[in-house]
């Protein structure tokens, strides 16, 4: 494990705190006029999910935890449980839900994405940022109710309801926001 200044510290980056992997969910930096720099962070525990504030002066050591990214293959769901494989071993792993941070609803057939792993356990998932989706499901839009930029819920090929303009119809593609589950635009 390397060490490093607390200025240096980023977002999604995995930090020891309390003996225990953490990755860090926001890092601000604040320079008071009078007294030291300092960053307040959040950390989450990869193995509870538990969330922390800490606040470190900008001189203290930082001990950044080495993970292993690693691209899988999404394949099919049991339960709780998500399969994927590594597209080059074809060694499938197991891994459980609370590692998507309710992102899991975006999951697409076949989809890749880069998992992150410390002592042979995946502890995080960099998921796509939007995901390009088939519309299977949209009502009509009402002749009259276009006043103040009017939405209307559609259903997704996941199954998830995304409120999206009167525009889009069934069988279109469109971008949503993995973040926000929102409408970003056509495809």
């Amino acid at each position: 494990m390397t060490q490093i200044k607390a200025n240096q510290l980023k977002r999604d980056m995995f930090v020891l705190y309390k003996n225990a992997p953490h990755m860090v969910l926001k890092c601000e930096f604040y320079f008071p006029g009078k007294g030291s720099a300092f960053a307040r962070t959040r950390l989450k525990n990869v193995k509870t999910g538990n969330v922390y504030d800490y606040t470190y002066k900008s001189s203290e050591s930082v001990e950044v935890v080495e993970v292993e990214t690693t691209e899988l293959q999404y394949l099919y769901q049991d339960g709780t449980t998500y399969h994927f494989m590594n597209p080059q071993t074809f060694e499938q792993h197991e891994v459980a839900e609370w590692v998507f941070d309710g992102k899991e609803k975006f999951l697409l057939p076949e989809a890749k994405m880069f998992f992150h792993s410390y002592e042979g356990e995946i502890i995080g998932v960099r998921f796509p940022p939007k995901v390009t989706v088939k519309v299977i499901e949209a009502a009509s839009a009402v002749a009259g109710n276009s006043v103040n930029a009017p939405k209307k819920t559609v259903k997704i090929e996941n199954g998830v309801e995304v409120l999206v303009p009167l525009f889009v119809k069934q069988g279109e593609t469109i971008i949503v926001d993995t973040t926000t589950g929102e409408y970003v635009s056509r495809a």
